[in-house]
């Protein structure tokens, strides 16, 4: 069985591991000459444990989305740590629904594309590194903001925001403006545990389906659904 690896994760993803193991080997031809075998062999298990987090933190699921045009998909895995209305003046221009994902160290950190969407803006935003759960982030950390409109009907503003938290100090975003993105298309992710919003209208045409507290998966889990949609 394959153990797919995202390319978003470089050049860590093959520096940590790699510098794991050099440290493994050192420590087994070292500790065999002064320490007695399963010392040395009980001292690989945090260098096995930290080498098989890596991996797991840099893990790319394969994922099949949703083939419908009236939901918008979760952008990150994690759990639904805030769901609001908000004002947003960027992009949107109206007020809008903000619902915030926090995404731990033990998470997936591949973000996606909420629905087909044509992005037409992209803002990156320097800032701190707050705890990413606290809906606070959104303001004073490091971001980047995709800007995006809907495909099909209706061809609503949509916007994505990838934040930076405490532990995480790298925002990936391979898209470009004028790009296309299919629903559940992967564009980025946000390293060593962060956060991610979703930006909707704030329509009585749109209906929000998850609560706070809930788990969600990118690219899989449904936030929202249009109670009327074409195309």
């Amino acid at each position: 069985m394959k153990f797919p690896l995202t390319r978003y994760g470089l050049p860590q993803v093959v520096l940590l591991p790699a510098i794991i193991l050099v440290l493994m080997l050192l420590c087994l031809l070292a500790g065999f000459a002064f320490a007695p075998a399963w010392l040395v062999i009980t001292a690989q298990i945090p260098l096995l444990a930290l080498l098989i987090f890596v991996l797991a933190f840099f893990r790319d699921p394969r994922r099949q989305p949703p083939q419908r045009n009236d939901v918008l998909l979760a952008p990150a895995d994690g759990r639904i740590t805030d769901i609001e209305q908000v004002d947003e003046t960027n992009h949107i221009m109206a007020p809008a629904v903000r619902i915030g994902i926090f995404m731990s160290i033990f998470n997936a950190h591949i973000n996606r594309a909420p629905c087909e969407v044509k992005i037409i803006g992209i803002n990156y935003k320097k800032g701190k590194f707050k705890d990413a759960r606290n809906p606070l982030a959104t303001k004073v950390n490091e971001s980047n903001d995709l800007w995006l409109v809907r495909v099909k009907e209706p061809t609503d503003k949509l916007l994505v925001r990838q934040i930076s938290g405490a532990v995480a100090r790298r925002i990936v975003c391979r898209a470009k403006i004028s790009d296309i993105l299919t629903a559940g298309e992967k564009f980025g992710m946000v390293k060593f545990g962060s956060r991610a919003e979703l930006y909707i209208p704030a329509s009585e045409n749109v209906e929000t389906l998850v609560s706070v507290g809930d788990k969600v998966k990118a690219g899989l889990t449904i936030l929202a659904r249009y109670k009327k949609c074409q195309g």
